[in-house]
């Protein structure tokens, strides 16, 4: 907080700028184009989505109570979980999208579906909700109780958020072709094809591996914080600059969700250092996802 203080009147404006009023401008978007693309293409023709929402939207088909309702009921638990592994900031954009997105949905339930042709409703519904829900995640919100589940236990085993999270969808689509019909499981998996390669586009990969290389003058308060709140190690170099002189360097391979939180420990630890994140085609061999051993371990030059 004091350097917050410290800090010039622009610096606090794009602080504040880039902490809150663009992320929560884009959750409030997100949130209402993915509650759009429910009601207006998906719902009327009982096409499902994947994870909690897909879970309540077979409920709401089933009793007639508003999907607005099951979703915030479904996702309370696994907020409450991504509260004790993932933090309070996640926590709390996760549960300003679930509200926005739940009332958005009872407004958007009211008005006529926008096409009655089933491939439109596939094709518009699938790119309008992959564009929703890719901008609610790279902006730390959540509207799945599923990818908080998933991110937790992709720490526990060699499972990727990705793969975790299509064995829990095709348990909904198996669930959906038996109380719908055939035709209506193959409608949602087409339709959730087509969403997460949005989503892709939005975010660059659902469980796709980032390659984040930190560089700054002393990074062992960074790299035990990444440790301690995100399960990961770094790989810890000398490096020097042409200018600035002698640097450290940490290495460090996260996921697509936890990039938020990176940053968020960067901004509070040292915000003067400098972060490349890139994509990782391919991991091979074992990073360290447990943070059991957090609390007697002081990170200092571990290897992925």
């Amino acid at each position: 907080m004091g350097g917050f203080m410290n800090q010039s009147f622009g610096d606090k404006v794009k602080f504040v700028l880039s902490e809150y009023v663009l992320p929560y401008f884009f959750l409030t978007l997100g949130s209402i184009i993915a509650a759009a693309a429910l009601e207006e293409f998906l719902v009327p023709f009982t096409i499902l989505d994947g994870g909690i929402v897909g879970i309540s939207m077979i409920l709401n088909q089933l009793t007639g109570v508003k999907l607005g309702i099951f979703t915030i009921v479904l996702n309370v638990p696994f907020l409450l979980l991504g509260w004790k592994r993932i933090g309070a900031r996640f926590l709390f954009r996760a549960l300003y999208s679930m509200v926005i997105f739940s009332v958005c949905l009872g407004f958007f339930e009211e008005l006529p579906a926008l096409t009655d042709e089933e491939i439109l409703v596939v094709a518009f519904g699938g790119f309008t909700l992959g564009l929703g829900v890719g901008l609610i995640l790279r902006n730390g919100g959540c509207l799945d109780g599923t990818e908080i589940v998933a991110l937790i236990l992709s720490r526990k085993t060699s499972l990727s958020v990705g793969q975790i999270v299509l064995l829990f969808n095709v348990v909904i689509y198996l669930a959906a072709g038996i109380l719908f019909g055939l035709d209506r499981a193959l409608y949602s998996l087409l339709t959730y094809f087509i969403t997460s390669k949005v989503i892709d586009m939005v975010e660059n990969g659902l469980d796709q591996g980032k390659a984040a290389m930190i560089i700054t003058d002393d990074g062992r308060k960074i790299a035990d914080r990444i440790y301690r709140e995100m399960g990961r190690t770094c790989t810890i170099l000398d490096g020097y600059g042409l200018v600035s002189g002698k640097k450290m360097v940490m290495y460090c391979v996260i996921t697509r969700i936890e990039i938020p939180t990176l940053r968020s420990i960067i901004r509070e630890a040292d915000r003067s250092a400098f972060v490349a994140i890139s994509d990782v085609g391919e991991i091979v061999g074992h990073h360290i996802k447990d943070t059991s051993e957090a609390d007697s371990l002081i990170v200092s030059g571990y290897e992925e």
